[in-house]
């Protein structure tokens, strides 16, 4: 009986190595594997096609429909960014639910049909609010971003750690759909550091991503010194015809001989910045060139396929020689082939043709499928009820006093405005300097308009007249931070420095937070009009639900909600004199709209279109005087 027992459990024991290893074998032959020149997909040369959407620009009610859209062009695969800043919004505590369930995102692509390529940042740039790294790292004086800030790197360890978390079933290394994963993003724009590189490598293994890496950055040369790294793949991100198609593949061969050939991000549209032009691209010029990438056999990933929209506070900016501040647009149309309200475009069609001449055998587009929803015009309505701004403030913040103006980060606010409050001294006199306005001031004396102060033209000054013993306001908005370039530690918000009145520095400020989170406490009334900064209520009946864009022109400048979800960012300057409403946000019968316009004056009525206006001011650019 002894023997047999012992026979049994060494018969056991053996069972359990065999299982064991099979588990080994299991991992070492994983879905997705680089080979060589050739990117393999269950043992079998795959060429990607894949186009990029982002989870969180998409109601989660449209993620099945664009997904579907994606496959039905021809993508075998769809990219997205992991966004840190949404994830993460407060040290410590994240989100991973609704609109932010990225794991049910993926889950989705794969019930589609679709693999997904997942760049989990932690920069992210996409024109998003300081490039998706989230505001409060900002509160720490002197930290760095993109470096080897030890405070900064074990931020950074403890986001992609519980990142990991969502997404370890899905890797490729488990038989899920997530292909492979992008270390960083374009670095090589940004610095030359390899050491930070390595590091953020290191960490996404350590976190448990145990799948292909690889790295995307610019076409040229001078990019490659500083973004890819040994022994990981690298692609690059371009725009153009076939042309420049070529000559980037050439610079990337002359670096790196040996890797599969891919574009990470190849621009088929583009973006907009406020008070500048609308961009569009021809849907030629990116159906011949995908046809050239299906042909030379390289693979592409298509920025963007669908733009959808930065809602909120999440629109970004960019700066350039001639502006020091260039702030983006609420919309991230993109000039995709799947526009803003989802509908298909010559684009999609022209890249649909050219996909369809080059897939394998046995392979055939699935059918376009119809919008579930329809795009719908809504009535011009009234908004007939307001209330200040100063009026306000008891409801929406709590005072914070101090000697000096605190940028909004110094008072733990990540978005939205602060009201800065003074009373001009005995003996001012001259004109007020803002020293600086970040990033846009509204100045208001005893409750009255006297000017503003623009970021992106550098302007601090104004000859407002301001009287001793007058009530100075300064209503500062934070228009997004930027996200690309060697300025992302600068961005702090607020009035970053001093405020003085002639020569005569203003001390103990009362500050009024204004994140704008709950404007369920407003008290609007229907009976006098405020000449300034105000919330603005009315509403609208709707018998079906669909789609809209809001008329925002005859306003002047600011934010709107409809029943309670902020659609974003709208100013008269343009190019965008629109904002999406998607359908999934409205209801049938009573809907509340909320505006809050912070330059007073024009109209008080809206209306709802079936498509986007873009119209661009004659004097966006100009400074006032020029």
């Amino acid at each position: 009986m002894i023997q047999r027992a012992r026979r049994h459990r060494i018969a056991a024991a053996l069972l359990g190595l065999g299982l064991a290893f099979a588990s080994l074998g299991s991992f070492a032959a994983p879905r997705f594997a680089i080979e060589g020149d050739r990117f393999l997909l269950d043992g079998k040369p795959h060429l990607i096609r894949s186009g990029e959407m982002h989870y969180p620009r998409i109601p989660r009610e449209f993620w099945r429909e664009r997904l579907r859209q994606a496959r039905a062009m021809g993508l075998n695969t769809v990219t997205t960014y992991v966004f840190w800043n949404l994830h993460e919004p407060e040290p410590g505590r994240f989100d991973f639910s609704g609109n932010l369930d990225v794991a049910a995102f993926i889950r989705t692509a794969k019930e589609e049909g679709l693999d997904v390529i997942v760049r989990p940042g932690p920069y992210i740039c996409t024109e998003l609010e300081f490039g998706g790294f989230p505001a409060w790292l900002l509160r720490t004086p002197g930290l760095r971003v993109r470096s080897m800030d030890p405070r900064f790197l074990g931020a950074v360890d403890r986001y992609l750690r519980r990142t990991h978390e969502e997404l370890a079933p899905l890797l490729s290394t488990r038989g899920g759909p997530i292909l492979m994963m992008q270390v960083e993003n374009e670095y090589g724009s940004y610095g030359r550091d390899r050491d930070y590189m390595e590091t953020i490598k290191r960490q996404m293994i350590g976190a448990g991503f145990d799948l292909p890496l690889f790295t995307s950055d610019g076409a040229g040369p001078h990019y490659f010194e500083g973004g890819p790294l040994p022994g990981v793949t690298a692609v690059i991100n371009f725009d153009g015809d076939i042309a420049d198609a070529k000559a980037s593949f050439e610079h990337l061969k002359a670096f790196r001989p040996q890797g599969p050939r891919m574009v990470g991000e190849y621009w088929a549209g583009w973006f907009d910045h406020w008070g500048e032009q609308h961009h569009t691209t021809p849907p030629e010029r990116a159906a011949s060139t995908v046809d050239w990438f299906l042909g030379q056999g390289i693979s592409f990933n298509l920025y963007m396929f669908h733009g959808g929209t930065s809602f909120g506070w999440m629109a970004g900016a960019n700066y350039s020689r001639d502006m020091p501040y260039q702030p983006d647009t609420t919309s991230y149309d993109y000039d995709a082939p799947v526009d803003e309200a989802g509908r298909i475009t010559p684009k999609y069609r022209a890249l649909r043709e050219v996909i369809g001449r080059h897939l394998e055998a046995g392979e055939s587009l699935p059918p376009i499928p119809e919008p579930a929803t329809p795009t719908i015009a809504i009535a011009p309505f009234v908004l007939r009820e307001s209330v200040s701004v100063l009026d306000a403030l008891p409801v929406l913040s709590r005072p914070v006093r101090a000697q000096l103006p605190r940028t909004m980060e110094a008072l733990d606010q990540n978005y939205g405005f602060v009201l800065y409050r003074n009373t001009v001294p005995q003996g001012a006199s001259g004109k007020l300097v803002v020293d600086e306005v970040r990033d846009y001031a509204v100045a208001l004396a005893d409750g009255k308009p006297v000017g503003t102060l623009d970021r992106r033209f550098g302007e601090r000054e104004l000859a407002t007249g301001l009287k001793p013993g007058e009530r100075l306001d300064l209503l500062v908005e934070n228009m997004g931070r930027i996200n690309f370039g060697t300025r992302l530690d600068e961005e702090r918000k607020g009035i970053t420095r001093s405020v003085t009145v002639g020569k005569q520095e203003l001390f103990d400020w009362t500050m009024y937070p204004l994140p704008l989170n709950d404007l369920s406490g407003l008290r609007y009334s229907s009976k006098t009009a405020p000449t300034g900064p105000a919330f603005w209520r009315g509403g609208f009946e709707l018998e079906r639900v669909g789609s809209t864009f809001l008329d925002t022109r005859g306003w002047g400048k600011g934010h709107v909600w409809i029943n309670g979800h902020h659609l974003g960012r709208y100013w008269k300057i343009g190019p965008q004199q629109t904002l999406f409403v998607p359908a999934p946000w409205l209801r049938k019968g009573r809907n509340e709209v909320v505006v809050l316009d912070v330059e007073g004056g024009g109209t008080r009525s809206l209306q709802g279109l079936t498509d986007p206006v873009y119209e661009t001011a004659p004097d966006a650019l100009k400074p006032r005087g020029k």
